[in-house]
């Protein structure tokens, strides 16, 4: 099952993205995104460290984050053994789709698959521990940051980990699963690659990020 995190105020987002996971036969559950623009910095204060590996954390950072607990913990109290987060202007691949609809193939020691694609089309990332998934797809242990958090798979145990060790933040969520280099967290949560990546963010889907008024690097972020 996907866990759609969606702004209460982007109902075009929500259909667009319910249009393209109906297509692909993907089930979802939708998780109402924290919004910046009606969150009190008062009700963030005690969530979040004052700074941390990466400075202060911005509020739309911080909103984001808070979403996507929101999808961990909806996954901690379904019947599934793994969940697909998903954000919602993300184009998904149709030849991946087999693999979304099913758990089989991910390996038992393999709890955070990101199948996402970030950054410029030339970026490089280090991937180690290789294995074919099926559907021409690998999987690989994630060496070094490869951030952005549009669109990954997490199993249940450690969706509730996750929630008892993010009781107070110190980083951004893609930095925290997927930035080996500042997050402790990612290096014990062992992230794996999925390549070629099924995912991608997409302004046709999403148009401009909306959670909040963000710096430019987040903007980059959650494009």
């Amino acid at each position: 099952q996907a866990f759609l995190i969606n702004l209460a105020r982007r109902p075009d987002r929500l259909r667009k993205m319910t249009h393209q996971l109906d297509a692909l036969g993907i089930s979802f559950q939708r998780v109402d995104a924290l919004d910046a623009q009606n969150t009190a910095d008062t009700d963030l204060e005690q969530q979040f460290r004052a700074d941390g590996p990466l400075g202060v954390i911005p509020k739309g950072d911080k909103c984001c984050a808070l979403s996507h607990a929101r999808a961990w913990r909806a996954l901690a109290e379904a019947d599934e053994n793994y969940g697909l987060i998903l954000e919602d202007d993300v184009a998904l691949e149709a030849s991946g789709a087999l693999l979304l609809r099913r758990s089989d193939w991910i390996p038992p020691h393999v709890d955070l698959v990101k199948i996402e694609r970030y950054g410029p089309p030339g970026q490089r990332v280090l991937v180690d521990e290789r294995v074919e998934v099926g559907n021409g797809r690998k999987i690989g242990r994630l060496r070094s940051r490869h951030t952005g958090a549009a669109a990954y798979i997490l199993s249940r145990r450690t969706a509730q980990t996750l929630l008892y060790h993010t009781r107070t933040w110190t980083l951004p969520v893609d930095h925290l699963l997927f930035n080996p280099n500042n997050s402790p967290r990612a290096n014990v949560l062992r992230p794996h690659q999925m390549i070629p990546a099924i995912a991608h963010q997409s302004q046709q889907l999403g148009g401009r990020t909306d959670i909040g008024e963000l710096p430019g690097r987040l903007v980059r972020a959650l494009r």
